[in-house]
């Protein structure tokens, strides 16, 4: 089969692999009907996440058609339409029983990598460095989807390829930000307006939030913000994102600060961004936090500020004592897909939700290395592009 392959530093190909079997009586096997970019994929092209290999395919993303299950799959068929969660559950340990599902005590097998650097192990994740358990990922023909009965959801009768497919990671990654800490009435601000941002503006109105303020600095971005979320909108490149924000909020500072950006966060403060980006080319720090500074500062005394922004692991000049001092609460996380993808399904066929303005590029996988360097240079006002891998260039 084709598939997108990382061969190193922004070297994608798309080659011919093995197509995907059957290696464990719980996994399914999925035709990929969309494949779709995502904003955390960026860090591993452009070399920030440890662990990846020549030849590994990557996305994480992803919609398709069921073609065949293992014996102990019970709840899905040949032919079934299903979206899946990019995170992987096995369903049965402390973690999964408790929706914690990136938690996830048994899908990673490369539980080791993660111990030494994070302590403990966490879920696996489709086609993403093998820090994160080696699977191959989305970017393909067909992809092996582990736990299937856990992982798949069905796509209800009415809702298209295009609708149901951020549902996958997008949509539960942007809904959980907002689940985690925006109550009714609260003033909702959001760094980053990407998939992963505009979901959390949506979400954060769902919740019941007074007021949405969208950060970024690309005009088309705030844009959608603006038009699709009804988000009053900062350019960061153009004021003092502090003090906007005290200004907006009449000295109080929002309620809640939400990180989608995370670790190749830009600045306006150029000696704060030269920082950040110099100790990570050199690999003294791997994240630039730039957002998360700015969102703990930004906060109300007592506020929460909620990370859903990828880092990978230590972070320098964190504003601790001001955090501690203003009693901030921060709530942080890879997204429990299992736990959010039903009722966000609910939602789209009711019609409260509809994330489909996020595909702004629909591209066939032949063009897969194209379709990552136009999202990565935020070129022809792309939001994401979505692979077909049906489709012939």
């Amino acid at each position: 089969m084709k598939a997108l392959c990382w061969n190193g530093t922004r070297k994608l190909n798309v080659e011919r692999v093995s197509d995907p079997s059957i290696l464990n009586p719980k996994d399914a096997i999925i035709r990929v009907a969309l494949s779709s970019v995502c904003g955390s994929d960026l860090h591993l092209v452009n070399g920030f996440i440890p662990t990846m290999k020549a030849g590994d395919i990557i996305g994480h993303e992803f919609n398709g058609e069921v073609v065949e299950v293992g014996s102990e799959v019970k709840k899905l068929k040949k032919g079934d339409r299903v979206v899946v969660g990019s995170v992987i559950g096995c369903g049965e340990c402390y973690h999964c029983t408790h929706d914690e599902w990136s938690l996830c005590d048994n899908s990673n097998p490369n539980a080791v990598y993660q111990e030494k650097l994070f302590g403990y192990p966490t879920a696996a994740i489709y086609g993403y460095s093998h820090l994160f358990g080696g699977y191959a990922g989305s970017h393909a023909e067909y992809i092996r989807v582990a736990y299937a009965d856990n992982g798949c959801f069905k796509i209800p009768d009415g809702i298209s390829w295009e609708q149901s497919l951020f549902a996958s990671d997008a949509l539960p990654t942007g809904y959980m930000a907002a689940d985690m800490a925006v109550k009714p009435g609260d003033i909702v601000a959001v760094w980053g307006a990407g998939g992963v941002g505009l979901m959390a503006m949506k979400s954060a109105w769902l919740k019941g939030a007074a007021r949405v303020i969208a950060i970024d600095r690309f005009d088309y971005r705030l844009a959608y913000a603006k038009q699709e979320c009804k988000a009053e909108i900062i350019n960061y490149s153009e004021v003092n994102v502090l003090e906007e924000l005290k200004e907006l909020t009449g000295g109080r500072g929002p309620d809640v600060c939400i990180d989608a950006v995370g670790m190749e966060a830009r600045s306006s403060n150029k000696l704060e961004y030269a920082y950040d980006k110099v100790k990570q080319n050199l690999r003294l720090q791997p994240d630039r936090a730039a957002v998360l500074r700015q969102a703990v500062m930004a906060c109300r005394k007592g506020g929460t500020v909620s990370v859903v922004g990828v880092y990978s692991s230590l972070v320098d000049s964190f504003p601790m004592g001001i955090l501690m001092n203003k009693a901030l609460t921060i709530k942080s996380g890879q997204m429990h897909a299992q736990k959010y993808i039903p009722h966000l399904l609910d939602l789209l066929q009711k019609g409260e939700l509809d994330p489909e303005f996020l595909l702004t590029h629909k591209w066939p996988l032949d063009a897969g290395a194209e379709g990552y360097k136009m999202f990565n240079d935020k070129a022809d006002g792309c939001m994401r592009v979505a692979f077909n891998p049906s489709v012939m260039a």
